[in-house]
């Protein structure tokens, strides 16, 4: 199968590695080849440490990453069976790049979004494809995550979610079928939970630590709220929770004003340097 993936960021360099790890050919777009080189580069550094552990060999691990090829422009019209969205969570940028996709895909191609929050109808709503847009949301690391969200807009067909579901299980993965809901399930459940960490955090009800063991060693996480949010991006999380807020206009998901101001001042986590912990230079 041929795969376009639009996005070389953290989640779109993940998702083309498996694409292209379970045989697909994929073309990997962002807006500029340097991205795209430093998506590859990624791939490349991830599937050493995975030669290295054992989990594959050093022959697939070349084959997979030769079968991810740059695609410069999402204006010329391509071949593809799908392709899968996995740009920045922005709504009206979302919008634009299905608007592209719808113009430059086979007419029966899927149009897939990553997105962790936003509207799938919404998103559909900017093609003449309606039937044919899906949610496909991968968990963070995708080369290690099995989940994924398949999510069904207003208009989303059996065919597509039958295709979406089969592509999803081709690559070792789990499926969930959710609706059409703000943050879907995994962040209408785990954005209010962190949102509710950095309350506690800026009441002074205990240290960025102090929240993280409590939720590691009392309730059993493999890895705390606050040390989550910044793996995660703080920048996302307050996107994701403004999703939550506007979409339910409900308080209870008001994100946190320590959250905004963190974001505010540039601390964004683990590819900033500086979240709720620091980190060493990526």
């Amino acid at each position: 199968m041929r795969i376009l993936v639009v996005g070389a960021g953290q989640m779109g360099s993940g998702i083309a590695q498996v694409c292209a790890a379970a045989g697909n050919d994929v073309l990997l777009n962002d807006v500029d080849q340097a991205a795209f080189s430093r998506g590859r580069t990624a791939i490349a550094n991830h599937l050493a440490r995975a030669v290295d552990k054992g989990k594959t060999t050093r022959s697939a691990a070349d084959a997979a990453l030769a079968r991810i090829a740059y695609h410069p422009s999402l204006a010329a019209p391509v071949d593809v069976a799908i392709a899968i969205e996995a740009a920045s969570e922005n709504e009206p940028l979302k919008k634009a790049i299905f608007g592209q996709l719808d113009r430059a895909t086979p007419a029966q191609a899927v149009l897939a979004s990553n997105t962790s929050s936003i509207s799938i109808t919404r998103l559909a709503a900017a093609t003449n494809r309606s039937e044919r847009v899906i949610g496909m949301h991968f968990m963070n690391p995708v080369p290690i995550m099995k989940l994924v969200e398949i999510i069904r807009g207003l208009a989303t067909s059996d065919e597509t979610f039958a295709f979406t579901k089969s592509l999803a299980e081709s690559l070792g993965k789990t499926t969930v079928e959710v609706n059409d809901f703000p943050g879907f399930v995994s962040n209408r459940v785990l954005m209010p939970m962190i949102n509710e960490a950095i309350y506690a955090h800026m009441e002074g009800v205990g240290s960025a630590e102090a929240i993280d063991t409590v939720m590691k060693l009392g309730m059993n996480h493999p890895i705390g709220p606050l040390e989550l949010a910044d793996f995660i991006g703080l920048d996302i999380c307050l996107a994701i929770m403004q999703v939550l807020y506007e979409g339910f206009a409900d308080p209870k998901y008001r994100p946190c004003p320590l959250l905004k101001k963190m974001v505010d001042a540039g601390y964004l986590g683990r590819k900033s340097g500086r979240g709720f912990y620091r980190y060493p230079p990526q």
